[in-house]
C-alpha cells in the first residue's frame, strides 16, 4: 500500500491512477495535517511526499514520520524551483526524489526501485500462545489445551493479528477502524470495536470484568498483553 500526499488535485488523482493501474493500493490525502495523521497512523509500504502542503509542510511531516517509523520508505515530489527542501529532505532521510513534472513510468520506476531496496517488512504473526490455549491464524481458530477449539470470524482474527502485531502498545480504535475495518474513521461513532473486542475475549476465555489478554486502556483503546505465555 502506498500513501499519496500531494495538494494539487491533478497531480495526486494522476498519480493515484497510474500507481492503481500498476496495481499498488493506494490511499491519498491533499492537506499537509490529514496527511501527517495517516502517515502516523496507517500501515502501508510506502510514502509519496509532497514538500509544499497546506498545514504542514512536507520537511515537518517527514521529520515526525521519521521519529515514529525510521524505516519507513519515502520519495519526496518536488519542483524543480525546490532544490534546498529536496536536500533537506534526504538529509532527513527520504529514499529518493521525483521531480515535477514527471512521467508515469519514472514514477513507477523510481517507487519499484526504492521499494525492491527497502529492507523486508517484518514476517506476520502466523500464532499467538497464552496460558492454557494458542491462536492459529491459518486455521482462524483458538486452540485450548483441554482439546475444545474455538473458530475465529474473519474480521476476528484480523483485528486480533493487528493487535498482536502491535501487542503492548494501546492501539486506539481509530486506527483499529482505519486499519482493520479500512474506513476513515474521522468523526465516525461506532460501538463495532467493542463489540468485536467483547467477542473475542469471550472465544479466548479472557474474564471481561478483569480481562489479561485483551486489555482495556480507558479512553484510548485496546492492547493485547506483551508477554501471553
Amino acid at each position: 500500500m502506498i500513501l499519496t500526499v500531494e495538494d494539487d488535485d491533478a497531480i495526486r488523482r494522476g498519480v493515484v491512477d497510474a500507481l492503481t493501474y500498476a496495481g499498488y493500493t493506494v490511499i491519498e490525502a491533499g492537506h499537509g495535517e490529514e496527511g501527517c495523521q495517516m502517515a502516523l497512523r496507517r500501515e502501508f509500504d510506502l510514502l509519496l511526499l509532497d514538500m509544499v502542503l497546506p498545514g504542514k509542510t512536507g520537511l515537518e511531516i517527514l521529520r515526525e514520520v521519521r521519529n515514529v517509523k525510521p524505516t519507513l520508505p519515502v520519495i519526496i515530489l518536488s519542483a524543480r524551483g525546490e532544490e534546498s527542501d529536496r536536500v533537506s529532505g534526504l538529509r532527513l532521510g527520504a529514499d529518493d526524489y521525483v521531480v515535477k513534472p514527471f512521467s508515469v513510468n519514472e514514477l513507477l520506476a523510481r517507487v519499484y526501485a526504492v521499494l525492491r531496496r527497502s529492507p523486508s517488512r517484518p514476517s506476520d504473526v502466523e500464532a499467538i500462545a497464552f496460558a492454557g490455549g494458542r491462536v492459529d491464524f491459518a486455521r482462524c481458530e483458538v486452540q485450548f489445551s483441554d482439546g475444545e477449539r474455538v473458530e475465529l470470524s474473519e474480521r476476528e482474527q484480523q483485528l486480533l493479528r493487528y493487535l498482536a502485531r502491535h501487542a503492548g502498545r494501546t492501539v486506539p480504535r481509530q486506527e483499529l477502524l482505519e486499519n482493520v475495518w479500512q474506513i476513515d474513521a474521522r468523526g465516525v461513532s461506532t460501538r463495532t470495536v467493542d463489540m468485536h473486542v467483547a467477542r473475542l475475549r469471550e472465544k479466548l476465555r479472557d474474564d471481561s470484568e478483569n480481562p489479561t489478554l485483551l486489555m482495556t486502556v480507558r479512553g484510548r483503546g485496546y492492547m493485547l498483553a506483551q508477554s501471553l505465555s
